[in-house]
């Protein structure tokens, strides 16, 4: 039982932490977007592109199944949702 609960905080911190590159993404994206930040900006812009580089194959199957919606990108609201889904799952295995 006890590797079972570690191996549930690991999956945890992970999708925390995947979670919350997601919302980097979409800041520093709004940030650029409403020219706040310019995209010269080498730092911001290297620090977006390896996020981007990180969650595009994680997007991609997710946009092959979505609808196109035109500008707006739902594919990381839905990752979002999938995650936590995870989480509550695998909480419910832990507590039966």
């Amino acid at each position: 039982m006890q590797v079972l609960f570690v191996l549930y905080e690991i999956i945890s911190m992970l999708t925390n932490v995947l979670v919350m590159l997601i919302i980097i993404q979409f800041i520093i994206g709004l940030l650029f977007a409403f020219n706040v930040v310019n995209t010269s900006n080498q730092f911001l812009m290297s620090f977006y592109d390896a996020i981007n580089r990180l969650l595009e194959p994680v997007y991609r199957p997710i946009r092959r199944i979505l609808p196109a919606t035109g500008a707006i990108d739902f594919a990381p609201l839905v990752l979002i949702i999938l995650l936590n889904i995870v989480l509550i799952v695998l909480n419910g295995i832990m507590v039966a």
